[in-house]
This record gives structure tokens, sequence and C-alpha cells, in this order.
């Protein structure tokens, strides 16, 4: 059972097994390429598009992986969770697919439309102040009332194992990388591309982005030790949570380096992308370009795979709009 596991025994035996099993309930999204944002940054750049992903999100893997992993014995019960919105609608999801209840504790502030998508797909809210404290206290009770088993939106094996699955389909994709870049919040799929590529890729260089109003794990990164915010302000707001223990020993043993981005600028590359790519990105997913910009040097003249998380956006509340 992986959830029995250290993350040091994961293999990547284990992400082609999870990569099997969610295989029917997601797609295999496609890598975009743009000449403009290549010009612009002096990089190769290969998007890794997951707002195309079921449910919008990457967190579709993860959560796949997790319920369809369950005996049922387990499953009956069903599955419980706390997320500021994609775990919450991805496990909803995965969790109406296999016919079982799934029980979401959400901050009162997350966008509206990941509210009615978790909703839409069946799942059960029940809601919480926005600090990771309230998260938590709420949620055991959540939890304590129904039985259902406890899927953490990145702190968990079985979902970190499925947010690998990302990354090795994007090496199939593409003719070889020097680098990947990611967005960083609790740290999921930075330990998914983590896991994937010290395995079939050990030479490509990892990198997290980071917003600068919610940049823990930089300072946890440079700390050498987890230091956790408790409820920082940002426009990405997929990147509010800390690092955990799991998602902590792939970030210390494997990241390159965390780079970080300003309201402004993640804000800009966000729009750059809309208006350039002619695809919808949430605010979370326009970190990593956001630091591409910001740190030319770093990436020119590389072959750069950048994980565009997931697409759910508010367009009632878009973050240029005063």
């Amino acid at each position: 059972m992986l959830d029995q596991r250290s993350p040091g025994d994961l293999t990547i035996e284990d992400v082609r097994t999870a990569h099997e099993r969610i295989k029917p309930y997601i797609h295999r999204t496609p890598v975009l390429t743009s000449s403009f944002l290549n010009e612009l940054t002096g990089a190769e750049l290969f998007f890794k598009c997951e707002n195309f992903q079921k449910a919008g999100a990457f967190k579709v893997r993860g959560a796949s992986n997790s319920v369809f992993g369950l005996t049922d014995e387990v499953a009956k019960l069903g599955v419980a969770t706390h997320s500021s919105g994609n775990h919450a609608l991805s496990l909803s999801y995965a969790a109406g697919r296999r016919g079982i209840p799934c029980h979401v504790v959400m901050p009162r502030t997350a966008p509206q439309a990941k509210k009615d998508a978790v909703r839409g797909y069946g799942g059960i809210i029940t809601e919480c102040e926005p600090s990771t404290t309230s998260r938590e206290e709420v949620f055991a009770k959540v939890q304590a009332e129904t039985g259902a088993e406890f899927v953490h939106p990145y702190n968990d094996l079985r979902v970190i194992t499925g947010q690998a699955t990302c990354s090795l389909e994007m090496m199939e994709q593409t003719d070889g990388l020097d680098a990947v870049i990611a967005p960083i919040g609790g740290g999921g799929m930075i330990s998914g591309t983590c896991l994937t590529l010290s395995n079939i890729a050990p030479d490509v260089d990892i990198y997290a982005a980071e917003p600068e109003q919610a940049d823990d794990a930089y300072r946890s990164f440079k700390a050498g030790h987890i230091i956790a915010d408790d409820a920082p302000e940002t426009v990405a707001d997929g990147l509010k949570v800390p690092l955990k223990d799991n998602t902590w020993h792939f970030v210390s043993h494997n990241v390159t380096d965390i780079l970080t981005a300003s309201e402004d600028e993640i804000i800009d590359a966000m729009k750059l992308t809309w208006a350039r790519m002619k695809i919808v990105i949430e605010a979370s997913c326009a970190v990593p370009l956001a630091t591409i910009l910001k740190n030319r040097e770093v990436f020119a003249g590389r072959r750069v795979g950048v994980i565009i998380t997931g697409g759910n956006v508010d367009l009632d509340k878009l973050p240029w709009i005063k």
C-alpha cells in the first residue's frame, strides 16, 4: 500500500502502475509551444497543458489514483479532503466516476467557479475560514462524522504518484529537456515531477515557482527546514498552502532552485499567456512563466518544460479587472 510507505521508497514502476490505473479517467494533455514566448525568454519552452485536463486541473491525476486504488471495503464510506479548489473538484470527479461520496472542506473565499464545479461533480462542501488552522479543524470534524478515507491534497503518496504521471507523459512528448518548472504550493506536482525525473532523466534541472507573497517554500528551501505560513494573500489562490513532510522530502532532495514572482509579474504572465497562446490558465499557473521572464539568464538557450497546472478561472473576477 502506497500510503504505508515512505517517499524515498517510491519507484518509477509505481508511477507507471498509476498511469495505467488512471488512463480511463484522464486526458493525455497536449504540449504546446509559442515562438513569441521563445523569442521573449531566449529559451525553448514546452508547455504541458493540464488546463485541458479532466476537471480542468492536473490534480485529477492524483485524485483518480487515490480513489481507484482503494479497496471496495474502504471506498464504500467515500473520500474526504480539504482544498481551496482544484483538488476538491478533482476528488469529487474521481469519486463520482467510482460512485462513492466525496466530502470537501473549502475556504469560504475559494473561487465560486471552483465551488460550483465541486457541487457539479457531486461533492459535498463544508466551508471554513481561509486559514490552514481553520481548514484542518473543520476537516477533523467532517472526517469523524463520515468515516471517509482522507485523501490529502498533496501530502499523500497516492496523490504524489498520480501527479508524477504528468511529467512521465511530458518526457515522452518532448525530445529531451534541460529543465522543468512548475508552480509550488503544498508541493504535490513538484514532488511528482521529482519522482519521475530523478528516475528517468536525472540530469534535468527541476525548478519550482512561487508567489513572493506566499513564499514559504522558498524560505523553507533556503533554511533547510519547513517554514509554514498560516494564511498568505496572493492572486495565485492554488499556492497558499505550506509544504508537509512527504513533499518536503522531494523538494529538499531533488529541486534545483525555487524562484519567486511578484503579484504584478504573475498577472502580466497570465495575461500574456491568454493573449499569445490563446489558452485560459489560472493565476497559479502563470507563476512559472513569470519567474522565467524574471530570470532569463537561468533559462536562456535551454529546452524547458513548463507545467501549466490548471484552467479553473472565475471569469467574473479576473485579476486584471479592477
